[in-house]
């Protein structure tokens, strides 16, 4: 059971009229699914059968680099490995620089590959040689989905190729693509519209294939995807100002309609939403009552910075609350979780944030303690 009490005037920054993102009817798409978030918050600000399951061609790419940019960053792998092609990639159909077996690509040109032009021979590559084996990477990449909790996704393959036990959503795709999206170094490549690459005996031009990259100011990613039985797909990011978006947009029709769909997407995030700071970390919130505690009550501060995302024009009051569990008792050491900071809109809880002890709080002594029993014991029989 939890005790709840509303923040009155010890967090000023909560004193405006929001109104939290909820699905709008005014505003859709033509592709069959697609999701729409900020990156920071993870706030939806749209969304269109976000879960159903359907396959994500190339798209699937995104979690390749993901594992890659992980492995780089805990420097168990390193840009400037020299990476041993085999015949198994070697052999990849669909896009691809073709790479050829038994020769030795630095592993940053590989990526490069992967993130620009999508070749599939690059993307087997990379996972050869970051998981020794190919079907060690597969599961590489199904453990770090579910990590993520992308639920309903299954990858049978890093490329995207067309297999009926290879399936994600736009929701699972937009968490990995979040994730991705946090690396400079990533969003860079996918930046890059063409670059002529070395390889054993020959150069390769690398055209990215997100032609939105030259369109849509302020694009610089992600991952584009398209098979017959996905259709036209795109995982897109661009960021005005503190917003990053993430778009994902599935089972397009034709090349114009997941770039126009995109291009919709961002444009109303961008325009019909902004960002708006709720809490700043270290915030303090007076009178927590502790059981047990010295003082009664102690002092708590906002751990972290808390954002919201807000729509323009529609205004309305939220609430927010502070909420601290009835077993909360002395001692507590400085920075232990005391409650959280809760925003709401009407019974929906929409973000929160945890409220820590700003200092030790020390348990009363047991004369103390005895006679706060005693006055508790008396004043119950006097009412």
């Amino acid at each position: 059971m939890k005790k709840k009490f509303i923040i009155s005037t010890i967090i000023m920054t909560v004193f405006f009229s929001f109104v939290l993102i909820t699905p709008t009817l005014a505003f859709d798409i033509e592709p069959e699914s697609a999701i729409l978030l900020e990156a920071e918050t993870g706030q939806v600000l749209f969304e269109k059968n976000a879960d159903r399951v359907l396959p994500p061609a190339s798209i699937t790419k995104i979690m390749p680099l993901l594992i890659a940019m992980e492995k780089l960053e805990e420097g168990s792998i390193s840009l400037d490995d020299q990476v041993t092609i085999s015949r198994y990639a070697e052999s990849m159909g669909g896009s691809q620089i073709f790479l050829a077996a038994n020769t030795q690509v630095k592993l940053e040109k590989l990526l490069k590959a992967v993130t620009i032009a999508s070749g599939n021979d690059a993307s087997v590559a990379v996972g050869e040689y970051i998981a020794g084996t190919y079907s060690n990477f597969i599961a590489m990449m199904n453990d770090k989905a579910k990590e993520l909790g992308m639920d309903s996704t299954n990858f049978a393959n890093s490329t995207g190729l067309p297999d009926p036990n290879h399936y994600s959503t736009a929701r699972d795709i937009s968490i990995m693509a979040r994730e991705l999206a946090k690396y400079p170094q990533v969003l860079e490549w996918a930046s890059i519209w063409t670059e002529t690459i070395q390889l054993p005996g020959r150069d390769a031009m690398l055209v990215n294939t997100n032609s939105l990259i030259n369109k849509y100011p302020s694009m610089d990613g992600l991952k584009t995807g398209h098979t017959q039985e996905a259709g036209f797909c795109l995982a897109s990011t661009a960021q005005k100002g503190d917003v990053r978006l993430i778009s994902v947009v599935l089972q397009g029709d034709t090349l114009n309609q997941r770039e126009e769909a995109t291009t919709r997407l961002l444009d109303y995030g961008f325009n019909a939403f902004s960002k708006r700071q709720i809490a700043a970390a270290g915030d303090q919130i007076q009178n927590i009552p502790v059981e047990e505690s010295a003082d009664r009550a102690a002092v708590g501060e906002i751990a972290e910075d808390l954002y919201i995302m807000v729509q323009k024009g529609k205004e309305q009051e939220i609430s927010q609350e502070v909420e601290v569990d009835d077993s909360l008792a002395a001692p507590i050491e400085k920075g232990g979780v005391l409650g959280k900071l809760t925003v709401y809109r009407g019974e929906e809880a929409v973000e929160s944030v945890d409220v820590v002890a700003v200092e030790d709080i020390e348990r009363a002594n047991i004369f103390v303690r005895l006679w706060r029993k005693a006055i508790g014991f008396a004043q119950g029989l006097l009412s």
